[in-house]
């Protein structure tokens, strides 16, 4: 360790931050952490508390600032396999530990004092000492649980974070005291003599991968994004996934009407789709929805947009074998990064990652329009996520600031479906709904399209059949001879003959 110490009087300037080493937790900041202050780390064992306080000692050894690592609860070979697991190296870092056998010698011999008040002060002493010798700025103090235990008071155990407090105040030190809940219920005490609260939480699902979130729950004197906000601990520290903000539009304006490939849908669209806006295709499964968002897709990277295609349901290689069936062969567009795919894997990703991987697409990658096949996939992979529809509209209201076109597909139950179930819980999310569906003529089955709602302009109003086929969907001439339309279950009373020109009848 360092045997200068700094000079204990002068404060740091107030408007100075403290960067934590994690980009979205900044974020969630404003920037990072006042310095010269305390803050308290809260979380349960396994929630990520060691390696976030890592990173931040890291972050401040690279910006040339002395870290010391307090640990009362962690030996040092402990701290080193954490560090190595994340492919750090802890040699800039300063780390005491309480030796065992001091701590044995504490326990033995006590006459006139109570033994908790003689260990609890010359652990304190201890820890005094170790910054003073290592003349450190940052400091982590792991874990407050057992100076409670030392303390077994809680008033004794208050006036010793408050020495605590005013120590590091006096040498300018910003100072992460990590807590394991090991308080008693509904006990605040740290959390009001702490300049900022960070609370870490670890949710075990019924099945798949567990899930991360943290919460700021204080920041004195500064602004920060507050909510839950996903988080996952891979290899090299905490991958922190901000909530969506909302934000200016800095996209193009909206409403540049962008063709489908298909005049006819185009026609029954009022002209094409609006760029900036967002498109639900929804019907039962099998009336060609993935088709018609694929034929979407196709066209934009054929303009030169970038596309980013998300599949919750089916896998790239079927995708891949799909379209090149229906001769919307999409390699040349991936080869030259018109168009990307990215599977998602159910139970693997947080909604919170989710939307980060879309947003970095947007600002990083400069993707212009996006697909998500399907919401049912998404909303089925994450079942114990409340609120994931207000997520979406959060993340739909992100894309249209940002000028971003977004085509979602979602599948209605059963084979004929329903216009209600999920389609009414959701449809209020797009600007557009076009409606798929099965309907009968003469014992055969046939698809019909239509458009139930466009909120940027007018469009046409009639039932089309459509067929899927070489190049992507087909859609017929307008069909006036449905009754039963409201039903969910149009009746078709007209010619019997094939309905769309220059095919047959199936």
């Amino acid at each position: 360790m360092s045997a200068s110490a700094p000079p204990p009087s002068k404060r740091s300037s107030s408007s100075a931050l403290a960067g934590t080493g994690i980009a979205g937790l900044d974020a969630i900041l404003g920037g990072g952490l006042p310095a010269s202050r305390l803050y308290l780390l809260d979380g349960s064992p396994g929630t990520g508390k060691t390696t976030l306080a890592l990173q931040f000692l890291l972050a401040g050894f690279a910006r040339g600032e002395r870290g010391l690592y307090v640990t009362l609860s962690e030996s040092r070979e402990e701290l080193t396999e954490v560090a190595t697991s994340h492919g750090w190296t802890l040699d800039g870092i300063d780390i005491f530990e309480l030796p065992a056998e001091d701590t044995e010698a504490m326990r033995e011999g006590y006459t006139l004092f109570h033994p908790g008040e003689v260990e609890l002060q010359e652990v304190i002493d201890r820890v005094f000492g170790a910054v003073e010798q290592s003349g450190a700025r940052l400091v982590v103090l792991d874990s407050l649980s057992e100076m409670r235990l030392l303390a077994r008071d809680p008033l004794r155990f208050r006036r010793q974070i408050l020495a605590l407090k005013h120590f590091f105040a006096s040498r300018n030190c910003t100072v992460f005291l990590l807590d394991d809940k090991t308080a008693p219920e509904g006990d605040l005490q740290l959390h009001s003599l702490a300049h900022g609260v960070i609370q870490l939480e670890h949710i075990a699902l019924e099945y798949g991968a567990e899930r991360r979130r943290l919460q700021v729950l204080k920041l004195r004197g500064r602004r920060f994004l507050g909510g839950f906000h996903d988080f996952r601990i891979r290899t090299g520290g905490l991958a922190v996934y901000p909530r969506i903000q909302r934000t200016e539009p800095t996209g193009e304006p909206r409403g540049r009407s962008l063709p489908s490939g298909s005049p006819e849908l185009d026609t029954l669209l009022g002209g094409g789709l609006p760029s900036g806006t967002s498109i639900l295709i929804t019907g039962p499964a099998g009336t060609g929805k993935s088709v018609l968002a694929t034929q979407y897709a196709c066209a934009a990277a054929t303009r030169g947009e970038r596309v980013r295609f998300y599949l919750f349901d089916e896998r790239l290689g079927t995708f891949a074998l799909r379209s090149q069936g229906l001769g919307m062969d999409v390699h040349d567009l991936i080869a030259d990064g018109s168009m990307s795919l990215c599977q998602v894997e159910p139970t693997e990703w947080s909604p919170g990652e989710f939307a980060h991987n879309v947003v970095r697409a947007v600002e990083e990658d400069g993707v212009q329009m996006v697909i998500i096949d399907s919401i049912n996939g998404y909303m089925q992979s994450m079942p114990e996520e409340r609120l994931l529809p207000v997520q979406v509209h959060e993340l739909l209201s992100y894309l249209a600031s940002r000028g971003v076109t977004t085509v979602l597909t979602l599948v209605q139950r059963g084979i004929f479906g329903s216009p209600v179930d999920e389609a009414a819980d959701v449809s209020y999310l797009a600007d557009t709904v076009v409606l798929l569906r099965y309907f009968e003529v003469s014992g055969a089955v046939r698809q019909a399209i239509s458009v139930v709602k466009k909120r940027s302009g007018d469009h046409e109003r009639t039932i089309r059949e459509c067929r899927v086929g070489h190049g992507g969907l087909h859609v017929g001439e307008p069909l006036h001879e449905f009754q039963g339309v409201l039903t969910g279950v149009p009746h078709y009373v007209g010619d019997k003959g094939p309905l769309m020109r220059g095919t047959s009848s199936p």
